[in-house]
């Protein structure tokens, strides 16, 4: 037994076990994450159950569990309940609804059962009752109304479309421009040039804007004003609820759908999860803002980190001469990787956004204030303060990667006549180039995951534009962003739907996973092309 223990074997093992117990459980957690979140996405059916008093409730099934007995005597019959979406929060005031299953007098399964999402109040079940075009009536009852439904919709989406982009892109491109002359005017009003041509000209391009805006405003109120169509529908309870088609995102009917169609539906849910913008309080639509501000916030955090940790891996390793002070500071860059990421947000707070984002404002922006332009929380300074924190990550990767390398290159380069700085630029930087990059693929990682420094140097709930628009200079690095890890923390323990916010969370934590993944792997391609690279340039 001794002579078994002292062999080595049962520590192989013992590490075997634990890694496969590790693979398990990751395993497991995606597994998980993806039932729980790419399943929400499928049709499932519309019920309609008639319970014991003869109340009706129509929806769909979320989940089955067993009612917990405590104290009952053995043999007891065990009960179980589901949780129903019911939806038609406006009508009956809570999306989701408890029901035990030994109350439910019959189950069926109404082929004219329409679920209608909404641009607000989630989602709509029940029967059509009609469809008009103002006070004339298209169609009536379920089939008929159905047919007319399909033959309105479109056009009334696409006029509801319409209308968001003259709103959005029209009218905003107008105001954004009387703005810009309103600081100019402001501006030159600050140097006491009120009187100058360029206040009059200045003048007249406002009187333009404001007749485009008025042209704008007419054409929106004439997009308002042919969009009369609506739909009377009759919900369970006796419940009536018309509602105007341009509020309408999708309708279809679940039960009378076959398995081609319900993967069309599934995959179009699927693609506006990930094209989308969010509504509802997050808990419904897509999340692309967050995916854009997730990955521009970690490429500007790279561009950042790289060279900075680099240069100081490079000072400590092949400048700085050795002794207590440098062996100070490599203790000291340590030690930051093991502080909580909180206090590099409030340092970020402090030194980024209070003194050189308030500077910059006094310096560049005297006519905006005293509203900041840099002075606040936006993508640029998060990703300075996410730079901080993962560059003791990349410095250490680093270093690890020029003490890897033999002295003996650097003192046959050194021997050949080449210069100090041509041996670290042509010998030691390509050798060692590695070892950045896997410094650099950690440092992604981390980023992109983290959440608690965000919260206060950028990152809101919902962003009214991206960092990148059609406006000079076209990348606006002072705006705030919406970040994936930040949306999972909102909608799951922020939101006042937390039922009809679950499947979002297990998504967009999928969806984060995913994003991880790509970013790491295309730093690894680039590592793999760059070790290829410079391996055959070497011999």
């Amino acid at each position: 037994m001794r002579r078994f223990w002292k062999s080595g074997d049962p520590f192989i093992w013992l590490s075997g076990g634990a890694l496969a117990f590790s693979l398990v459980m990751v395993a497991g957690l995606v597994i998980l994450v993806l039932v729980n979140g790419l399943g929400s996405f499928w049709p499932s059916p519309i019920v309609r159950l008639t319970l014991a008093g003869g109340k009706e409730l129509m929806g769909q099934v979320a989940q089955r569990e067993k009612i917990p007995q405590p104290g009952a005597p053995p043999g007891t019959p065990e009960r179980y309940r589901i949780q129903v979406r019911v939806g038609n929060r406006d009508l009956y005031g809570a999306d989701f609804v408890w029901v035990e299953e030994a109350n439910i007098v019959r189950r069926d399964f109404p082929a004219e059962a329409v679920l209608i999402e909404r641009q607000e109040w989630g989602n709509l079940y029940g029967f059509i009752k009609e469809v008009r075009d103002g006070d004339r009536v298209v169609a009536r009852g379920p089939v008929d109304g159905w047919k007319g439904l399909q033959a309105t919709l479109p056009g009334a989406m696409s006029t509801s479309r319409e209308i968001r982009r003259v709103e959005k892109k029209d009218i905003g491109a107008i105001n954004y421009a009387q703005e810009q002359i309103r600081l100019r005017m402001k501006k030159l009003g600050m140097r006491d040039r009120e009187g100058s041509p360029e206040v009059a000209q200045l003048q007249q391009e406002l009187e333009t804007l404001a007749a485009k805006y008025r042209v704008q405003e007419a054409r929106l109120a004439e997009l308002r004003q042919s969009s009369r169509q609506s739909l009377v529908v009759s919900a369970a309870g006796d419940k009536v609820k018309e509602l105007s088609l341009a509020q309408i995102v999708r309708a279809y009917q679940p039960n009378a759908m076959g398995l081609w169609a319900k993967s069309g539906l599934y995959l179009s849910k699927l693609w506006e999860f990930v094209a989308g913008e969010p509504r509802e309080s997050n808990t419904e639509g897509g999340v692309f803002p967050a995916i854009f501000g997730t990955v521009m916030m970690v490429m500007i955090m790279s561009l950042v980190v790289a060279p900075l940790g680099v240069l100081a891996a490079f000072y400590l390793r092949e400048y700085a001469k050795q002794g207590a002070f440098v062996s100070a500071v490599r203790i000291a860059v340590n030690n930051l990787a093991g502080v909580p990421s909180i206090v590099f947000g409030v340092f970020g707070v402090g030194f980024f956004i209070y003194l050189v984002g308030g500077s910059i404002d006094r310096l560049f922006y005297p006519e905006v204030l005293p509203t900041p332009t840099y002075g606040t929380g936006g993508i640029l300074w998060a990703s300075l303060t996410l730079a901080l924190l993962t560059v003791p990550v990349v410095i250490v990767a680093t270093e690890e990667g020029l003490a890897a390398i033999p002295g003996g290159m650097r003192e046959a380069s050194l021997a050949l006549g080449a210069t100090k700085f041509e041996t670290t630029w042509r010998v030691v930087l390509p050798a060692v180039m590695p070892s950045i990059l896997t410094g650099l693929i950690l440092a992604m990682a981390r980023a992109a995951g983290e959440v608690a420094p965000l919260m206060i140097t950028g990152v809101v709930k919902l962003a009214p534009s991206l960092p990148i628009d059609g406006f000079w200079p076209f990348l606006h690095l002072e705006r705030k962003f919406m970040h994936l890890g930040f949306h999972i923390y909102d909608v799951g323990f922020q939101s006042p739907n937390v039922d009809a916010a679950r499947p979002m969370v297990y998504t967009t934590a999928l969806l984060l996973l995913l994003v991880v993944l790509v970013l790491n792997l295309t730093a690894i391609l680039l590592r793999n092309m760059l070790r290829r690279k410079y391996a055959s340039s070497t011999f």
